[in-house]
């Protein structure tokens, strides 16, 4: 059966109650949601994969634009073959009408209707009309993470981006962000970065580890599950070791200099806590700064209907699934990095799994390993890289915390020790730290640890009704096409009890 189109928001219940127009609705088109998107598919189910991207892949396989003429886009990225794979699998499914692919369109909201359907809300423009209802039984969340950054004074210079923003520039633009690149922070995904920059060309005079990878040596069975992990961290090492890169374990970048763009770092040692250590002090010459705590799990979508969430060892949170992935929320599941960061391999593994629970299908008990095996890992490694409650002493009174609001680390302090503000959100409230345009996304963790104490750098899962920016007339025409489905639904309730009553009479006589 071919799959039925997404509703347009402009034209609501043109599709009547005949039941939903997809078995599945899958958001986010990275490794995840592609594995869960296809192997639906391969079980019968009609799907739709939903992105606010223009083309598939995810941060993870995010590619160079058509136009640029990138003739090895293979060479920007660690197991290309496995995208190109999903990608050929899901234009077959699209040619057979079993999967609708929905690029460009970013879903703001999820509600559950009266008749038991989904219906998820997506805003594809700025204008009034540029808004899309899909409906579907069930929905799979595959959102994916954002980086999480912890300020120093400096950190708003031209210049300084996240690591993560440094290799999307590097795979989508085929640009660097500069050509003396100073890359910092803590996680795995810094170890990736430094090796794409250096081999693309760019001079990295030192890698600035926080952690010292101790962690790891913890758990060696859980090492010994994943050599393939073992081997792209080899890779990476080696790549460095080519390229003269120095690794700098339990250090970190505790300021930026510059005026109109970063000419320098200052990195100093760390004790175990994550302070600096006085006299440790070293200035490395640098055009640009790639830095990054680690990710956060995407998870508004969910935490607005309710679903509940854990707390990972490296102190985000991530949404709380049973062993086949199903969220507290009936009808709602999850793949990947919105169950906690675990990389690609793990999204794919969770995506085919969580499809195999929506079908209702039985799981193969290699499938089961893997993502054990491979969910264990990334408990280590989110072990490994939590972030130390030292880190507050980079600050000053003046650092901002939050860039948008231009809200600074004194005005926080001073919400927290003189006008008794014990969290976040009411930190926001007095000084408005988190209501700019990201929402809360590059300071939230920053606020969420200076608001509980230096001893607790846990981010709490907020709740928002909606999950990104919607301009008010998309709103109020979503409103008005909801009072027009009311109405229609109430005219056919009315219908309905005359039609009774009518035949009821007719039986009488």
């Amino acid at each position: 059966m071919p799959t039925s189109k997404s509703e347009p928001a402009q034209s609501p219940g043109a599709h009547g109650s005949g039941g939903p127009f997809h078995d599945l609705a899958v958001i986010g088109a990275g490794p995840g949601g592609l594995a869960a998107a296809v192997t639906a598919a391969d079980l019968g189910l009609r799907c739709v994969l939903v992105d606010a991207g223009r083309s598939t892949g995810g941060q993870f396989y995010r590619h160079p634009a058509p136009g640029l003429g990138a003739a090895r886009p293979d060479k920007l990225h660690h197991g290309w073959s496995v995208y190109t794979d999903l990608s050929d699998r899901l234009a077959a499914h699209r040619a057979a009408g079993r999967v609708e692919l929905l690029t460009g369109h970013q879903v703001w909201a999820l509600e559950r209707a009266g008749d038991g359907d989904w219906r998820l809300h997506a805003t594809t423009g700025p204008d009034a009309d540029d808004r899309t209802t899909v409906r579907a039984a069930a929905v799979l969340l595959a959102t994916g993470a954002y980086e999480r950054q912890l300020p120093f004074p400096g950190w708003t210079l031209p210049g300084v981006v996240t690591a993560g923003g440094a290799q999307a520039m590097l795979k989508a633009g085929l640009v660097l962000p500069g050509r003396r690149i100073v890359v910092a922070g803590s996680g795995p995904l810094l170890l990736a970065a430094a090796s794409s920059l250096v081999t693309a060309g760019a001079e990295v005079p030192a890698v600035v580890e926080a952690t010292a990878y101790l962690g790891y040596a913890r758990r060696p069975g859980v090492l010994a599950a994943v050599p393939a992990k073992l081997v792209e961290g080899a890779g990476h090492g080696s790549a460095l070791l080519r390229h003269g890169v120095r690794l700098r374990p339990r250090s970190a970048v505790v300021e930026a200099h510059g005026t109109d763009r970063v000419t320098a770092v200052t990195v100093a040692r760390l004790d175990a806590e994550w302070r600096p250590v006085p006299g440790s002090e070293r200035r490395i010459a640098c055009d640009a700064l790639a830095v990054g705590h680690g990710l956060i799990p995407q998870i508004e979508l969910a935490t607005e209907l309710g679903a509940a969430t854990r707390t990972t060892p490296d102190g985000t949170a991530a949404l709380k699934v049973d062993a086949r992935l199903r969220t507290t929320v009936p009808g709602l599941w999850a793949a990947g990095e919105a169950c906690g960061v675990g990389g690609a391999d793990l999204a794919i593994a969770e995506g085919e799994l969580a499809a195999h629970a929506v079908a209702d299908r039985p799981v193969r008990t290699g499938l089961l390993r893997r993502r054990s095996r491979l969910r264990a890992f990334a408990e280590l490694m989110a072990a490994a890289h939590r972030p130390g409650p030292g880190w507050t002493d980079w600050l000053r009174e003046d650092t901002d915390v939050c860039r948008c609001e231009e809200v600074p680390a004194g005005r926080i302090k001073e919400a927290v020790d003189e006008l008794g503000a014990g969290d976040a959100r009411t930190v926001k409230l007095l000084t408005r730290a988190g209501m700019g345009w990201c929402q809360g996304r590059m300071c939230g963790p920053a606020v969420a640890c200076l608001a509980g104490g230096a001893d607790r750098a846990e981010v709490r899962p907020d709740s928002r009704p909606f999950s990104c920016p919607v301009p008010l007339g998309q709103l109020a025409a979503e409103r008005d096409d909801q009072n027009d489905r009311d109405a229609r639904g109430h005219q056919a309730d009315q219908d309905h009890q005359d039609h009774q009553a009518d035949r009821q009479g007719r039986d009488d006589r």
